[in-house]
């Protein structure tokens, strides 16, 4: 019994705390609701939240000293989202909104069909009438309507009050893209990117006059360097195809290393959230998920000598333009590469002419465009995604060919007399009226004097399958894997190439035109810059490359092996067993004499230009007619000759001669070694050398 009393009084007591609680609950409802609820009631109303995207910054790419080649810096877009006005509100914002931007310079975007000539007339921005047609279908206008009646229909559907074409057309514009691409309180669009300091400071202080309008702060990709390696770090574009991971208003790699390692570049994404009030004017904004920057891509190259080469090429080519060497050419088209003889690192890569990555980003304009769309293409990498015939740098490889199979020797001398003696008899001197000889000559002479007639006999007793066996090893008419898009694997002269590309038989006689860098020879600069690597190795083979590695956002390093993989999948790159060589260094030495006379002995092709040059040189030239009668003019070359480091090669389109483009080289060389030495200028013109097919 003496239990119940302490029951009872525990239930009053909680019976109580329920009542108090319950009665505190109904006095805050009531001061919410009666006290401050038109207060909170109008708060409520006129707050909005919306989620927004915070682009993550594009990883940078270095070169090989961490010299920035492309960054981003900061700039400012213009989006519009969704606000409770009605459409004279919204039309008088988005006049205003662009007359602040054209006060300051900056573009916006417009896709309105109807334009205004330079008289004030309209007129349908459409190439033909059924796209017209289509157009006015598509907009529920009356097919026949003409440019003025549409812009009227258009007028009143979106009750624009203003009468001045100019003012209408604006709008319409801004209306336009509305009704392209769809906009809400929570998504928006994108008007203008890139605008000016002065327009985003106006937007955000003066933002109760712009409802719906707001600016964001998102890196922009900066090319520091203008042109510099334009063709290996390539471009970036709008994404015209939304795949996962982008949105509409998204860049992506377009061309060159932006493209290849776009995955890596990218970065991921954060998200921001933006309080806005019901008409559109932003409140606070806050960072919900940070964005992860993208990998940085540190490349082989090293940007002092990449600017030079491109220098070098640059002027030789208009040298070749004027005359300076003695005739002139009509050129304005040439590459030039430089590698690692020892790990195919490519150091430097120029093609030219040569374009400026900045204009891309954005949009190109149309002015740019026709700039770079010329039959110069400007836009193609010509040192891997064009292949050319070889002429008579490719002699090496018959002379290791015929070495190591035992057609010729290193003490054998050839009787050049002129003419040879079998098939078509073709000339030693190749479209000239020069019949006499070389006389006799053994392997390094017939290389320094770029003898077609010793190569003519070589080829002729070992056979194409022999030559082909060996310029393969080399890595000739093969892609090599090097880490850009598009690369070219070319053609290798042999019987499976002919069969394959016109169903015929291999005759003998067409050997001694693939011996001497013709027939259906035809490689790009990466795999030549390989070759001659491999000549000056001791025959090693070497994997050109120009990524020296990926470094995440957190420090860590992409493996090797998945750039490799990412790399053979995007080329098409199958690895294929192929047989070993030892090529005999006996027998290589004589070749490397022969290219070091070239250049070293008065009787040499490339003498005039490296007599007395600080560094020992080995080099060749070439000389090479195309299908159009124009003659490519190569040089080849390695240095220091006893302890080779780099190898340069140098292409002109239509430079006529192989020695014109040794002075390019010269001055690349001089720059990796930090010569720093006067640059004199010889006068070659008296020079009564022709070379032809060399």
């Amino acid at each position: 019994m003496k239990g119940k009393p302490n029951i009872k009084l525990r239930f009053n007591s909680l019976t109580t705390i329920i009542y108090i609680l319950g009665i505190i609950l109904l006095l805050q409802l009531f001061n919410l609701q009666i006290i401050h609820g038109e207060e909170y009631r109008e708060q409520s109303n006129t707050r909005l939240t919306r989620e927004s995207t915070d682009v993550a910054a594009r990883g940078s790419i270095l070169d090989r000293n961490g010299n920035e080649i492309v960054g981003n810096g900061m700039g400012f877009s213009l989006e519009l989202y969704k606000s409770k006005n009605d459409n004279q509100t919204l039309n008088t914002t988005i006049l205003t909104m662009i007359e602040v931007l054209e006060k300051n310079g900056d573009s916006y975007k417009d896709s309105f069909p109807i334009r205004l000539d330079e008289d004030g007339n309209l007129y349908f921005d459409f190439d033909t009438d059924e796209k017209a047609i289509n157009w006015k279908k598509k907009m529920k206008l009356n097919e026949s309507y003409t440019p003025e009646q549409c812009m009227q229909a258009l007028k009143e559907k979106y009750e624009i009050q203003y009468e001045d074409i100019n003012q209408i057309r604006k709008i319409l514009a801004i209306r336009y893209q509305i009704l392209q691409d769809g906009y809400s309180t929570t998504k928006s669009i994108t008007i203008a990117n890139s605008i000016s300091r002065e327009s985003a400071l106006e937007f955000n202080e003066r933002s109760e006059s712009f409802p719906g309008i707001s600016v964001s702060v998102e890196p922009t990709r900066q090319y520091s360097s203008d042109n510099l390696a334009s063709h290996v770090v390539g471009t970036i574009g709008k994404i015209s195809e939304v795949k996962e991971g982008y949105n509409t208003n998204d860049y992506i790699g377009k061309t060159g290393i932006e493209y290849l390692f776009e995955k890596y570049l990218k970065g991921q994404d954060g998200t921001k959230q933006i309080d806005m009030s019901v008409d559109g004017t932003n409140t606070e904004e806050y960072v919900t998920q940070d964005a992860v920057e993208g990998s940085d891509v540190v490349l082989t190259i090293d940007a002092n000598l990449q600017k030079v080469t491109e220098e070098a090429l640059a002027n030789n080519i208009k040298k070749i333009n004027s005359g300076g060497f003695g005739k002139k050419y009509s050129t304005n088209s040439g590459a030039a590469i430089v590698m690692n003889v020892k790990t195919g690192e490519v150091l430097s890569m120029a093609s030219y002419p040569d374009f400026n990555p900045q204009d891309f980003v954005g949009g190109i304009s149309a002015e740019n465009w026709e700039k770079y769309n010329t039959e110069d293409t400007p836009q193609v990498n010509k040192t891997m995604q064009t292949a050319y015939a070889p002429g008579s740098i490719f002699k090496m490889v018959t002379a290791i060919a015929g070495l190591e199979s035992g057609a010729i020797s290193t003490k054998e001398t050839i009787n050049d007399t002129g003419v040879y003696p079998k098939y078509t008899n073709p000339k030693c001197w190749i479209y000239t009226d020069y019949h006499r000889g070389h006389g006799r000559l053994n392997v390094s002479g017939a290389i320094q004097h770029s003898c077609n007639y010793f190569f003519y006999e070589t080829a002729d007793r070992m056979g194409i399958d022999t030559l082909a066996k060996y310029a393969k090893y080399f890595g000739l008419g093969t892609k090599t894997g090097i880490e850009l898009p598009n690369e070219t694997s070319g053609t290798l002269a042999s019987k499976e190439t002919k069969e394959n590309l016109y169903h015929e038989k291999w005759y003998a006689g067409e050997t001694l035109s693939a011996a001497i860098g013709q027939s259906y020879n035809s490689f790009s600069l990466v795999q030549i810059a390989k070759y001659i690597s491999m000549l000056a190795n001791g025959g090693n083979k070497i994997q050109p490359t120009i990524v020296e590695k990926i470094i995440n956002s957190d420090g860590t390093e992409v493996p090797k092996e998945e750039i490799q993989n990412l790399i053979n999948e995007k080329a098409g790159i199958k690895q294929e067993d192929q047989e070993e060589i030892s090529i005999s260094q006996e027998n290589l030495k004589a070749v490397l004499q022969g290219m070091e006379s070239v250049t070293d002995d008065q009787g040499g092709t490339a003498y005039s230009i490296f007599k007395n040059f600080a560094i020992s040189v080995g080099g060749k030239t070439g000389s090479a007619e195309t299908s159009t009668g124009k003659v490519n003019a190569w040089f080849v070359g390695f240095a220091p000759f006893e302890d080779p480091q780099i190898a340069v090669v140098v292409l002109v389109e239509n430079g006529g001669h192989g020695y014109y483009t040794a002075e390019a080289v010269k001055e690349i060389i001089e720059q990796y070694f930090g010569m720093n030495i006067e640059q004199v200028q010889e006068d070659v013109s008296s020079i009564p050398y022709t070379e032809s097919f060399r």
